[in-house]
C-alpha cells in the first residue's frame, strides 16, 4: 500500500486554504509545525504568532496560506479524512465480502495510527490526537452552514458515504446508514478522549486497546442485522 500511496497527493478542497501549502516548502513547514504546535498547546492557546516564531517566519507569511487558525484546523481535519479514505480504498481493494469491508472500515476509523513516511511533513499520529481533541471545533461554529457550502467538510462526508454504501450492501433496507457511520466515527473520537480524560465515561482504556474496535463493530452489526 505504501508504494501505491507514494504516487498520490492528498488533495484538500480549495476553499479551505488561500494558497495550497503542499505547493511550497514553506507551506509544508506551516503544516508540519502547525500540527506539532496545536497538539502541544491546544487550539485555544495556539496562534499564528507562535507558529511564525516556531518556523522562523512571519505571521504575514502564514496568513497568505490560511486566513485564520480555524481555517488551518479545517485544513488539517480535511487532510486527515482524505488520508483515511485513501487507506480505506486500498485496504478493501479486492475484498468481496461487504461485511469484511465494513469490519476493515471500522478498524481504520478506530485504530491506532502509525506514521506514513510517504508524507514526511505530516505526523499522522499527532494529527489523530488533534482530530480526537479538536475536530468538533471545525464545525461547531456559527459559520458551519457557510463553510459547508464552500466544501469544508466534503472529505468527511465522502468517507462516511463510502462506508454507508457498504452498510447498504449488507442490508439494503437499513434506514440509517449515514447516521450510523457518523455515529461510529464520532464515537471513535469521543471514546478515545474519554479514555484519556474522563475514564468513568468509557470502558476503553487509555491506549485504546480496551475494545474500542470490538465495541464499534458490535454496535454497527447489531444495528444493521436483518
Amino acid at each position: 500500500m505504501k508504494n501505491l500511496l507514494a504516487n498520490i497527493k492528498i488533495k484538500v478542497e480549495e476553499k479551505v486554504y488561500l494558497k495550497d501549502p503542499e505547493g511550497s516548502e514553506k507551506g509544508r513547514d506551516i503544516i508540519k509545525h502547525g500540527i506539532l504546535l496545536i497538539d502541544e498547546l491546544g487550539l485555544e492557546a495556539f496562534t499564528f504568532k507562535k507558529l511564525a516564531e516556531r518556523i522562523s517566519s512571519t505571521e504575514a507569511t502564514i496568513y497568505r496560506y490560511f486566513e485564520s487558525k480555524h481555517m488551518l484546523l479545517s485544513y488539517l481535519i480535511s487532510w486527515y479524512w482524505n488520508w483515511l479514505e485513501y487507506r480505506l480504498v486500498f485496504a478493501i481493494n479486492n475484498i468481496g465480502s461487504p461485511a469484511d469491508r465494513l469490519r476493515i472500515a471500522i478498524s481504520i476509523l478506530s485504530g491506532r495510527i502509525e506514521n506514513d513516511l510517504e508524507f514526511e511533513h505530516v505526523d499522522e499520529a499527532t494529527l489523530q490526537r488533534i482530530v480526537v481533541a479538536e475536530s468538533a471545533k471545525a464545525y461547531l461554529t456559527k459559520t458551519v452552514d457557510a463553510n459547508n457550502k464552500e466544501g469544508f467538510y466534503l472529505s468527511y462526508k465522502r468517507l462516511c458515504k463510502r462506508i454507508a454504501d457498504i452498510i447498504l450492501e449488507i442490508n439494503p433496507d437499513y434506514k440509517y446508514p449515514a447516521s450510523l457511520v457518523s455515529t461510529i466515527a464520532e464515537s471513535a473520537h469521543y471514546q478515545k478522549f474519554f479514555a484519556l480524560h474522563l475514564p468513568s465515561l468509557t470502558n476503553i482504556n487509555e491506549n485504546g486497546s480496551g475494545g474500542l474496535e470490538d465495541f464499534l463493530t458490535h454496535m454497527a452489526f447489531r444495528a444493521i442485522e436483518k
